[in-house]
């Protein structure tokens, strides 16, 4: 059996390895390494994959979160409410730009924002709103749009880690994870289901106006050479990392199906122990596991951890601290009881090995290991 990896980008590499060779040489090769035509290509290709009429580059997925809001005319002091259970970007992005972060408890069975929680945060002062597509599942955008349309708030979605995700809406329509709102942002982390070799991002839209804005701001506020419309930023995804990216996005559904298939296995070896609760899966949206997260109540979860890592099995806590209790954000005024849901999911959530390289050994492994563990410790 092979050593077993929380994300194995070595092995998916090996089997892709000439495709990407080959990508990557042709950008050496031409020399063009910023802004060279796979960057427009792959924009292209995944605006398409998408269906969304623009996909605007960037250099990684909190450049994106921070240009979608410069693009959008938030003002430092605008409330923008977005979930207390997420990676820090989301709120650093908020909070980069003088806007005021509002947190909001997440659905404690998905781990999404919350509609009631966001209903309740409105206050005069707010101007938006960013849910986030936790570990591969669309938040309930139904009734997020409906709130959005009720109060005239926008809505940026965090779609890093749900790119391929299908949202379902009550009257048949489908759309993609990030083309739901006003602008959708994601990263290409290495770890994403569409991951590059280094650093990149994104941001949607379905705005011919906001697109323009959206591609000014990330190329220093310039749409004509050496003339400034707007305050930007530098921020490009370099033509190698489009390259990558594009020979992977060919590849994107079949990786997301490898990776229901380890979910299906992990559901499937689970079903009889009480002491797991595995992941929930909404009727509304697709999952694409970028984590299998499952709850482990009753204190057993970090002993459960420590015991996967004596068996050389990798297992993460996503997220162990609740947002409103960090250092750099206590300034908001939070107290720490204020947020029950995410104060339990922080306790008791524990995210097992997934990702598009899994054998059924390493599998019948990970499994028996933990149901050993609830067997000795009931």
């Amino acid at each position: 059996m092979r050593d077993i990896q929380m994300v194995d980008l070595k092995t998916q590499y090996e089997r892709i390895r000439s495709e990407i060779d080959d990508a990557i040489f042709s950008v050496i090769n031409s020399t063009a390494f910023i802004k060279g035509p796979g960057v427009k290509l792959f924009e292209e290709e995944l605006q398409t994959y998408l269906g969304v009429k623009h996909v605007i580059s960037c250099a990684n997925g909190t450049d994106a979160l921070q240009i979608a809001m410069m693009s959008l005319g938030l003002k430092p002091g605008d409330e923008v409410i977005t979930t207390n259970f997420t990676f820090i970007a989301t709120v650093e992005a908020v909070a980069l730009l003088g806007l005021k972060p509002v947190i909001a408890d997440p659905e404690p069975g998905n781990f999404n924002l919350s509609v009631k929680e966001i209903r309740n945060a409105i206050t005069p002062k707010t101007r938006a709103i960013v849910p986030v597509h936790l570990f591969g599942q669309c938040s309930d955008m139904d009734g997020i749009m409906k709130l959005a349309r009720e109060y005239d708030l926008l809505v940026i979605e965090d779609a890093a880690q749900a790119t391929g995700t299908d949202y379902y809406f009550p009257d048949g329509t489908t759309k993609k994870a990030g083309t739901i709102g006003n602008a959708g942002t994601t990263s290409f982390f290495p770890s994403k289901n569409l991951g590059c070799y280094g650093d990149g991002g994104a941001v949607y839209t379905n705005d011919d106006e906001l697109a323009g804005k959206l591609r000014s701001i990330a190329n220093h506020g310039m749409k004509m050479r050496y003339h400034y419309n707007d305050i930007g930023v530098n921020s490009r995804l370099d033509t190698i990392q489009a390259e990558i990216l594009r020979v992977k996005l060919r590849y994107l559904d079949q990786f997301n199906d490898a990776r229901r298939a380890v979910a299906d296995y992990y559901d499937k070896a689970f079903e009889g122990c009480s002491g797991i609760e595995v992941p929930v899966r909404e009727s509304y949206s697709s999952h694409i596991f970028h984590q299998y997260t499952i709850r482990i109540e009753n204190g057993k979860r970090d002993p459960l951890k420590r015991h996967l890592e004596e068996n050389k099995i990798p297992a993460m806590i996503y997220y162990p601290g609740p947002l409103h209790m960090q250092e750099a954000y206590r300034y908001l005024g939070y107290r720490e009881s204020d947020f029950p849901v995410t104060d339990k999911l922080c306790k008791t959530v524990l995210s097992l090995p997934i990702h598009t390289e899994m054998e059924k050994d390493q599998l019948d492994f990970i499994t028996k290991t933990i149901l050993n563990f609830f067997e000795r410790n009931q």
